[in-house]
């Protein structure tokens, strides 16, 4: 009886173990070698390319803006000095008023009178100062007399005076120009003396007020050139006024004032504004966000070629940026900046440059040579400056 023959698959796995054992066993084994092959057989590597572009620094007057709000010149208070019953109001509510113009009448009653009566008083003690005068050249008064004759003039001044005051306070004046803001009384209403009654504003100039960081603070100066912009969109030119030498506890920030007029005396008093601050010219170079990185330090930093095209990293200043370009200071007059394949190449590597046909500041970002994020950008100007 014959034995059954093996499967075809069977017959098939076999043949294939037989022919990698013999392969494995056979094998060109002068392609192994236990030494280095000589350094002619080495292929000879080239630089990497990288594409720069040669930049020139230039002047930038950079801008700090910070958020505020608008004020009138001058705002005054008005109080009664004088009490008493309200008889007029001879300026109506909003009403524009001059330097000098009466706002108010309070009742004089007996002022007047009493006025009359002080000035004839006065006459009389006058009249008695002189006779004494004589009698003491002759030596008819005692020097006691005469002092209580002259204290008696002077009293008589002095209430004179008063009264005068008094009466004028009756009809309080605008200290300014400006326009009758707020009015709090009636006819017939009684007033005492400090009582509010209304409130003048001279808003022909306005003053905006904001809070800048402490690092932003120590490049202000007043006198620097300043714009307002309400929220209409409007503008105002001005000036930077007042800068703050403590900072607020709570903050750590510094209150800045920019002044601006108002010759259509718009109402704007009291509304938020975006104060723009022209801050001293700088000398800066303008490149893409994207080539910005952060070095060893975690400070600002870009890459740029030395005179022997070897990779150099260096440090900058961010002095302003928007979301086509950055401004950034410390670099060299003229440099030659690494737009493309930055990312790829260390410092101090020799590279072999390509100009670039793209502009940095419009150029995008190249793999490997990633923006730092926005917080990373904002600490680590911080601490470069």
């Amino acid at each position: 009886m014959s034995r059954p023959r093996p499967p075809l698959s069977v017959l098939l796995a076999i043949g294939l173990v037989l022919v990698l054992l013999l392969w494995l066993a056979l094998g060109d084994f002068e392609r192994f070698r236990d030494t280095a092959p000589p350094a002619g057989e080495a292929e000879v590597s080239e630089p990497p390319r990288v594409e720069v572009v040669e930049r020139l620094a230039e002047d930038h007057a950079p801008r700090l803006v910070v958020q505020g709000q608008l004020e009138a010149h001058r705002e005054l208070e008005l109080r009664a000095r004088q009490a008493g019953r309200v008889s007029t109001l001879p300026v109506a509510l909003g009403s524009r008023v001059a330097r000098g113009e009466v706002l108010l009448e309070i009742a004089r009653d007996e002022l007047p009178e009493r006025l009359e009566q002080a000035e004839a008083e006065l006459a009389l003690a006058r009249a008695e100062l002189a006779g004494a005068d004589e009698l003491r050249r002759r030596d008819l008064i005692s020097n006691i007399d005469y002092l209580r004759l002259h204290s008696g003039a002077a009293r008589a001044v002095a209430e004179l005076a008063a009264l005068r005051r008094q009466l004028d306070e009756t009809r309080p004046a605008a200290p300014f120009d400006g326009v009758l803001d707020r009015l709090d009384v009636e006819p017939g209403d009684l007033l005492q003396v400090g009582d509010s009654w209304g409130r003048l504003v001279d808003d022909s100039r306005l003053v905006a007020s904001g809070w800048v960081p402490q690092r932003e603070a120590q490049g202000l100066t007043p006198g620097l050139d300043a714009e307002l912009r309400p929220l209409d969109g409007s503008r105002l030119t001005g000036e930077l006024t007042h800068v703050a030498s403590r900072a607020d506890e709570s903050t750590r920030s510094f209150r800045i004032e920019v002044a601006a007029d108002n010759p259509a005396r718009r109402r704007l008093a009291g509304a938020s504004a975006s104060l723009i601050v022209t801050l001293p010219v700088r000398r800066v170079h303008r490149l893409s966000p994207a080539l910005l990185e952060l070095d060893e330090a975690g400070r600002l930093a870009v890459k740029i070629l030395d005179e022997e095209d070897r990779v150099v990293r260096r440090r900058v200043t961010l002095v302003d940026a928007d979301a086509g370009e950055a401004r950034v200071a410390g670099l060299p007059e003229r440099v030659r900046l690494i737009t493309l394949g930055g990312g790829f190449v260390a410092p101090g590597e020799r590279v072999t440059p390509v100009p670039s046909e793209v502009d940095a500041p419009a150029e995008a970002a190249f793999p490997g040579s990633a923006l730092p994020g926005a917080s990373s950008l904002e600490s680590s100007d911080e601490e470069s400056r």
